[in-house]
C-alpha cells in the first residue's frame, strides 16, 4: 500500500477511535489514555523535522476540534513531534538507526520500541496535563493523573501496534 495512503488512513484510525471510544473512558476521574501520539511516533526516520512539527500541529489541532480544548492537544503533540528526533538519538545511540527506515517493533525490536514509546508518552501526558491544570494548587493531581494514564496508554498503544505489525523479518 502506498505510504501516504497507509499513513492518512492510520491518522483517521486513530483519531476515530480516541475521539468515538477513549475520550468517553475517565476510569476515576483520573486514568485518560491517549493513543493518537502513536501516529507521530510511527512516522518515518527519514521525514524532515519540520514537516513532522507541521503533522504534529495537524494532528493536534484535530483532536482539539473534536475536544473543544483550546490548544492543549496541539502543544503536546507538537512538542511530541519536537523531541522524537532526540528520543530516536538517545534510544539508537545515533542520530539515524543504520537499515531501519520507521520506528517500528519489526525493524527495531520490542525493547527499542517500549523504550521510545514510553519516553514520547511520558512526554505528551506531562505536557497535556501539567497545561490542563495549570494551576501549582492542582499540580498533585496532574502527577497522580500522569501516573495512572502512562501505563494505561502504553499498554493501548503496544496492542495495537503488536495487533497491526506485520511479522518481524528473520
Amino acid at each position: 500500500m502506498n505510504n501516504f495512503l497507509r499513513h492518512s488512513f492510520r491518522f483517521v484510525a486513530l483519531i476515530f477511535i480516541q475521539v468515538m471510544v477513549l475520550n468517553h473512558i475517565r476510569i476515576g476521574g483520573y486514568v485518560n489514555p491517549f493513543i493518537y501520539p502513536l501516529f507521530i511516533m510511527l512516522l518515518p526516520f527519514s521525514m524532515p523535522h519540520w514537516l513532522l512539527l507541521f503533522i504534529g500541529f495537524g494532528t493536534g489541532f484535530t483532536l482539539d476540534l473534536f475536544m473543544s480544548t483550546p490548544g492543549l492537544h496541539t502543544a503536546a503533540t507538537v512538542l511530541v513531534a519536537f523531541v522524537r528526533p532526540y528520543i530516536v538519538r538517545l534510544a539508537s545511540g545515533a542520530p539515524l538507526p543504520e537499515s531501519a527506515s520507521a520506528p517500528t517493533i519489526a525493524e527495531m525490536g520490542s525493547r527499542w520500541f517500549l523504550s521510545y514509546s514510553i519516553s514520547l508518552i511520558i512526554i505528551h501526558h506531562l505536557a497535556l496535563f501539567l497545561l490542563e491544570s495549570f494551576d501549582p494548587a492542582h499540580l498533585s493531581d496532574s502527577i497522580y493523573r500522569i501516573l495512572l494514564s502512562v501505563p494505561f496508554s502504553e499498554i493501548l498503544i503496544l496492542m495495537l501496534v503488536y495487533f497491526f505489525q506485520p511479522p518481524r523479518k528473520r
